[in-house]
């Protein structure tokens, strides 16, 4: 299942059948990953009388209800409405059709990843029009993060000031990390990386005063080794929640 495109004045294919999820799944009855002290995401048969939706104890049929903090536990896109007063939905964000991405691996420098070391992996792969999306694939990056619990002041990597600063230079409006956050878990609510991705002043929550309402931020991924570094078309699928973010399912389809 082949799909053209153009990006520029190129034409590019992806085949549909060769897409790769990096999302991390989520096992409500195992390990998973947490992030702030979060309440693990659980999952329990609902109850009617003496009916209990689980087959495995006398119920017709599986019937369950789930608890979860999407922003904790686990692959999540969020959009401004993290950030303002005004209601905005993630789901109403999201561009509804594929979008060119790059993916580049970054290694931290003391948890940072800063401004010099994106833009040296970027520099590898140049072309802009595949910069509307981006992931950044932190090293080394072992498979614990697929059930890592991220306590502490600074449990992970996060993005520098002058590493946001340069992602919106270069365009990048859907960002997707493999980190629990932008910013540090701890840093008394400035959320700085955060507002200067959104294009948002420091100490606002209006929507009128964010620069970059269409941007989103994917968090909490997982990026296997076997994917190269490179160009991609990204379809980044979430439910029809009306929050500000969602649990989602990036996928990546390598591009020839």
């Amino acid at each position: 299942m082949l799909i053209s495109f153009e990006v520029g004045s190129r034409k590019y294919a992806a085949d549909l059948a060769r897409g790769i999820s990096i999302a991390i799944p989520l096992r409500f009855d195992g390990p998973q990953p947490n992030f702030f002290g979060a309440p693990a995401a659980t999952a329990e048969p609902v109850r009617s009388g003496d009916w209990q939706g689980d087959v495995r104890k006398g119920g017709s049929c599986n019937v369950y209800r789930y608890h979860l903090v999407p922003h904790c536990n686990g692959t999540h896109t969020e959009c401004i409405g993290h950030m303002v007063q005004e209601t905005v939905n993630v789901a109403e964000t999201l561009p509804a059709t594929p979008l060119p991405a790059t993916l580049v691996s970054v290694t931290p420098q003391d948890m940072v990843i800063d401004a010099t070391r994106l833009q040296a992996a970027l520099l590898r792969h140049p072309l802009t029009g595949f910069h509307r999306a981006l992931v950044l694939r932190t090293l080394p990056n072992g498979d614990d993060k697929l059930s890592r619990r991220y306590a502490g002041a600074l449990p992970c990597a996060y993005v520098g000031l002058d590493a946001a600063e340069l992602l919106v230079r270069m365009g990048v409006e859907h960002l997707l990390l493999d980190v629990p956050s932008l910013d540090p878990a701890e840093d008394e609510g400035r959320m700085s990386a955060h507002r200067v991705f959104w294009g948002m002043p420091a100490n606002s929550h209006r929507l009128a005063d964010v620069h970059r309402p269409q941007a989103t931020v994917t968090e909490m991924v997982y990026v296997p080794d076997s994917l190269q570094d490179g160009y991609y078309l990204l379809d980044l699928q979430i439910p029809a929640f009306m929050t500000d973010a969602a649990p989602s399912r990036p996928i990546l389809y390598p591009v020839g």
